[in-house]
C-alpha cells in the first residue's frame, strides 16, 4: 500500500479552495491502494499534521487540532506527496522545490513548469515563442506607480496608464501575474477603472498583467501525461457574473454553469486540444494541468489564456468533469496522476 501525503491549505489567497479540493481528493482515494496522511499549511506558512476527518479539513478545524510538523521529515512518513495547493507558495514551484530537495516523488508539474505557468506574463512569452495564439497584453510593476511605503503616486499612475493604453485597447482585464482562481482580477472599461484595477491587483503581486478584453466564450480542457500527454474533452464556463471572477467560481450558489462537453464544432474542439498539448509541452508540464482558452464570438478565433498546474480538484470541478466525459472517472484520474508522478520520478533518477 502506498503511503500518500495529501498537502493542503497554504499561504495564498486560494487557501479555502485548497481545503475543498483536498477533502474531495481524499474521499475519492482508493483506500485499498493508498493510505492517506494529511498535512495542512496555515495561512502563516506553518505545517501541521492532522489525523481527523475530511469534513474538518473543509471546515478549517484541522488547524486547531493538527500538530506542528517539520516538512523536512515528510519522506520519513510517506512514500509520495500529493500537493493540492492553489496559487503562490504551492502551485508556483516553491513546494515542488521542497519535494525535489528531500527526494520524494510527487504529483504534477516540476519546479520549472509550475513557476512559469504561475506567472501569466512569462507563460505568455513562451506561448508566443511556440507560435501559440495569445491576446494583446502588457506587463507593469507596482513600483511603477507606488512608492516604497505602498502609497499611490497619482502622477506615475497616470503615466503608467497611458503606456498601457498604447498597447492594450479597452475593455481590458487587469490581474496579478501570480495568482489563480481569478483573485484580484478587475475589468477596466476606461481610465478611471484602470486606476482602480491596478491598485487592486497591486495588493496581490508586484507584477501585473493587463490583457485585452475579448468578447468571447470561455473554454477549458484538461491534459494528463508526461512525455506523451493527452487532452480531455472541452468544456465551457457560463459565468453568472460579467466574467468568471472568484465569486462566480466558488460562491454564487450554483448560478455559474459548466457545460461539458462544450457546444462548439468538433474542429474547434480538436484545435483547442492540439494547442493545449503544445502549450503543456512548451513549458515542460508533467502529470496534469488544466488549460484555459478564449473563443472570440465574432470570428471563432482561439486564444490560449493560461495553464493551471494544480486546478480545482473537487469531483464537481471542471478538470475532473472533462476527464469523466473523456472516459476516466474521478478516482481513476487521481490514480493516473499518482502513477505519472512515479513515472517522472523514476525517469529522472535512473538516467
Amino acid at each position: 500500500m502506498i503511503k500518500i501525503g495529501v498537502i493542503f491549505g497554504g499561504r495564498s489567497g486560494e487557501h479555502e479552495i485548497s481545503l475543498m479540493s483536498a477533502a474531495s481528493v481524499i474521499n475519492a482515494l482508493d483506500k485499498t491502494r493508498f493510505q492517506p496522511f494529511f498535512f495542512g499549511i496555515t495561512k502563516e506558512g506553518k505545517w501541521k499534521y492532522f489525523e481527523g476527518n475530511t469534513s474538518e479539513i473543509e471546515s478549517g478545524q484541522w488547524e486547531k487540532k493538527g500538530k506542528m510538523f517539520n516538512p523536512g521529515q515528510l519522506k520519513e512518513m510517506v512514500d509520495f506527496a500529493l500537493p493540492i495547493l492553489h496559487g503562490p507558495y504551492g502551485e508556483d514551484g516553491t513546494i515542488q522545490g521542497l519535494f525535489e530537495m528531500i527526494d520524494i516523488p510527487y504529483a504534477g508539474c516540476g519546479v520549472l513548469a509550475s513557476s512559469v505557468a504561475m506567472d501569466k506574463a512569462i507563460a505568455k512569452d513562451i506561448f508566443a515563442k511556440a507560435d501559440l495564439p495569445i491576446c494583446k497584453h502588457a506587463l507593469t510593476y507596482t513600483e511603477s506607480f507606488m512608492s516604497a511605503d505602498k502609497t499611490v503616486d497619482e502622477k506615475l499612475l497616470a503615466e503608467e496608464a497611458e503606456k498601457i493604453e498604447q498597447r492594450v485597447p479597452y475593455p481590458m482585464f487587469v490581474k496579478p501575474a501570480n495568482m489563480g482562481s481569478s483573485v484580484g482580477i478587475t475589468k477596466a472599461k476606461d481610465r478611471e477603472d484602470l486606476y482602480k484595477a491596478l491598485i487592486e491587483a497591486a495588493k496581490y503581486d508586484r507584477r501585473i498583467v493587463i490583457e485585452e478584453g475579448i468578447d468571447c466564450r470561455e473554454l477549458e480542457t484538461g491534459v494528463i501525461g508526461n512525455h506523451a500527454p493527452q487532452a480531455a474533452a472541452v468544456g465551457e464556463i457560463l459565468p453568472s457574473a460579467e466574467f468568471y471572477d472568484y465569486k462566480a467560481k466558488y460562491f454564487d450558489g450554483g448560478q455559474t454553469k459548466i457545460c461539458v462537453p462544450a457546444d462548439i464544432p468538433e474542429d474547434i474542439k480538436e484545435q483547442i486540444r492540439d494547442i493545449a498539448v503544445k502549450a503543456y509541452m512548451a513549458i515542460d508540464c508533467a502529470g496534469f494541468a488544466r488549460v484555459d482558452f478564449f473563443l472570440e464570438k465574432k470570428t471563432n478565433r482561439i486564444y490560449i489564456n493560461e495553464i493551471n498546474t494544480i486546478p480545482g480538484f473537487t469531483k464537481f470541478s471542471m478538470f475532473s468533469k472533462l476527464w469523466e466525459e473523456a472516459g476516466i472517472p474521478y478516482p481513476q484520474l487521481i490514480e493516473r496522476i499518482v502513477d505519472f508522478g512515479y513515472e517522472r520520478y523514476h525517469a529522472k533518477n535512473n538516467r
